[in-house]
């Protein structure tokens, strides 16, 4: 038989639960503003209807409802969108820092524009033309000394300041490293909680929370997977567990443990440098270490390594190491080739001596930069001594191709103007072979009065050259120096002429400009330089717009990786976020139901008091 209770408990529970729904509900609404809140539902269930079935059931038409109840609590979260979104802030991690480290060295290079470095060897190379028009003028012999100070000063410069911000990436690396361990003992700790809690069969809500909040910051530091792990006892079926936290690379290949859920410990991670370049060499994950390059992946960590530079076997790699390679090797070679055209002229000094002395024109501080060794030559470059101490040292006179000719023309074979050719050619062997031949210049055409024999190399032909100009006693008279020489300028058709109009003195001459044109058009002149054969500006050049190439295209990722990133949070926080009119809809519809409970239990009340004060009474 029904007690006449029945409806007074049904409603009581009716209230109970739709109590428990508003609170839920202020509880959302209070959380509206909060950075990682994810809204919850209360699971409402229908308790155990009545009668159970069993053989001394009441003989009633079928089992009543009880009620309700709230099952559970639930966070409203898709896992799925929570995967997108640390994927797409991983790679935004990685390409903020990279885009951010290619701002800072266009910054720094600033081309173009009036103080970069291409300008200031454009004004180098025509203060050498301004020179070439009058090459004794003292004026125009200090604007060449003070433009190659503006030069060395500007490399300088730069080698410095791209060192220095070096460094800052160096420190910024460090702070995100302490950023790493710091979330991974967070979330261990968080974890640690979430074990303490669900095997008593409760959900974690508020911690579910805040440890996703805590991996999708790890998330844009490095690349992670997270693994759910139970923790035992009873908990829940919609309890989430503790998680593990592995470092992977981009094919998902685990790394190893950053926080392991199992033993809850927290493995540190660290950089190991190489002692020497100072750059990452790998890195180390709890005791074990690792090279650099397993660590193939997306991150802000990554992308600052990639900025600050790393060592690929015995071979520097990243943004900063290759930008200073491209400078030093700048710098060398264009120390190199000025210095080669400027020792093989003749000074001021040199024309009142009468003998040749062969002036750098730049030099290094440092002794040690060399062909295989021109690390930190902008670092180290400056304009050499002699020129610094007197402007006549400055060698604009007598270039002939890197032939130095000094001592006393005395005729040859009683001609008085000569001029002598120099050139190679290739035997059936392969084998390189040079040559001179001496004309007479004072016939029109000019007529060959002389080929010589071939030699091995320059010097041997310098050697010969030099005895063939011999005075009375036989002693040689004119000596050719071809240590300057390229091989360029002899081979493949290529030759180098010398002029002796006159007897006397071969030496420079006062008035002859012929030097600094051609220190002038050492800017036009095809090297070597990294194995390209180019000129100093189309380097250079080609360095500035493969950075601004690469800065256009982490500016793009970048932006990219941001828009999708807030795609994905879009729609995460359409699923997880707080909806305030969606919160006031359902406070209307529980305030309704709990108004309702309400009203059947002063329903239920009437009735038992028409039960109770109202029957039996008839006759009295």
């Amino acid at each position: 038989m029904r007690s006449t209770f029945h409806s007074l408990e049904v409603a009581r529970r009716g209230l109970v639960t739709q109590q428990t729904a508003l609170q839920t509900v202020g509880h959302n609404i209070a959380n509206a503003n909060t950075p990682g809140y994810t809204r919850q539902r209360v699971n409402f269930e229908q308790t155990e209807p009545y009668p159970a079935p069993s053989l001394n059931r009441p003989q009633i038409p079928g089992q009543i409802g009880t009620g309700v109840e709230a099952g559970s609590i639930q966070r409203v979260r898709e896992s799925f969108l929570d995967i997108q979104y640390r994927g797409e802030n991983n790679k935004l991690g990685y390409w903020e820092s990279r885009a951010d480290s290619l701002q800072k060295m266009e910054g720094i290079m600033n081309e173009p524009s009036e103080t970069g470095l291409s300008t200031t060897l454009d004004r180098f190379w025509q203060s050498f033309q301004d020179l070439a028009v009058n090459p004794t003028n003292a004026g125009a012999r200090s604007v060449v000394r003070q433009r190659g100070l503006a030069v060395s000063e500007t490399f300088r410069f730069l080698s410095d300041s791209l060192t220095s911000v070096q460094g800052d990436i160096k420190n910024e690396m460090d702070v995100t490293l302490k950023q790493v361990n710091a979330l991974s003992e967070q979330i261990n700790n968080v974890n640690k909680q979430i074990g303490e809690i669900e095997p008593h069969g409760y959900l974690a809500n508020d911690l579910y929370d805040e440890r996703d909040r805590l991996v999708d910051e790890l998330s844009q530091l490095v690349n992670i997977k997270t693994t759910q792990v139970g923790t035992g006892g009873s908990p829940s079926a919609l309890a989430e567990g503790k998680l593990t936290i592995d470092l992977v690379d981009d094919s998902g290949r685990k790394i190893g443990n950053l926080v392991d859920a199992t033993t809850l410990k927290v493995n540190s991670l660290s950089l190991d440098y190489r002692n020497d370049t100072e750059l990452v060499d790998g890195y180390s994950l709890g005791d074990t270490s690792f090279g650099i390059g397993s660590m193939q992946a997306s991150g802000k960590l990554r992308g600052l390594i990639d900025s600050y530079g790393f060592m690929e076997g015995n071979t520097e790699k990243g943004l900063y190491p290759d930008m200073l390679n491209h400078l030093d090797t700048v710098a060398y070679e264009f120390a190199q080739e000025i210095n080669r055209v400027h020792e093989s002229g003749w000074s001021i000094s040199s024309m009142e001596t009468g003998e040749h002395t062969a002036f750098k024109f730049f030099e290094f501080k440092n002794t040690d930069i060399t062909a295989g060794n021109k690390k930190d030559a902008a670092k180290l470059f400056t304009v050499s001594a002699d020129i610094v101490q007197s402007l006549d040292n400055i060698a604009a006179s007598g270039y002939n191709k890197g032939i130095i000719t000094t001592g006393e023309f005395l005729g040859y074979n009683g001609v008085e103007n000569i001029s002598v050719s120099v050139q190679s050619t290739v035997d059936a062997a392969g084998v390189q072979q040079f040559t001179y031949t001496v004309y007479d210049a004072a016939q029109s055409p000019k007529q060959e009065m002389k080929t010589s024999g071939n030699f091995a190399s320059l010097e041997q032909l310098g050697q010969g050259l030099s005895e063939e100009f011999t005075d009375e006693s036989g002693n040689s008279s004119v000596n050719f120096n071809l240590d300057k020489v390229r091989l360029e300028d002899v081979s493949k058709g290529n030759f180098i002429n010398i002029d002796i109009p006159k007897v006397g003195q071969v030496g420079g001459r006062v008035g002859d400009g012929s030097n600094a044109v051609a220190l002038a058009e050492v800017k036009a002149r095809s090297l070597q330089l990294n194995g390209v054969s180019t000129t100093f500006q189309n380097y250079y050049e080609s360095v500035i717009g493969g950075l601004a190439v690469d800065a256009q295209e982490a500016n793009r990722l970048s932006h990219n990786s941001e828009t999708l990133r807030l795609s994905v949070d879009q729609r995460r926080q359409s699923v997880s976020g707080v909806s305030l009119d969606e919160e006031m809809t359902s406070m209307i519809q529980y305030q309704h139901a709990y108004n309702a409970s309400a009203r059947m239990i002063t329903l239920t009340d009437e009735l038992l008091d028409k039960i109770i004060n109202g029957m039996g009474i008839g006759g009295r």
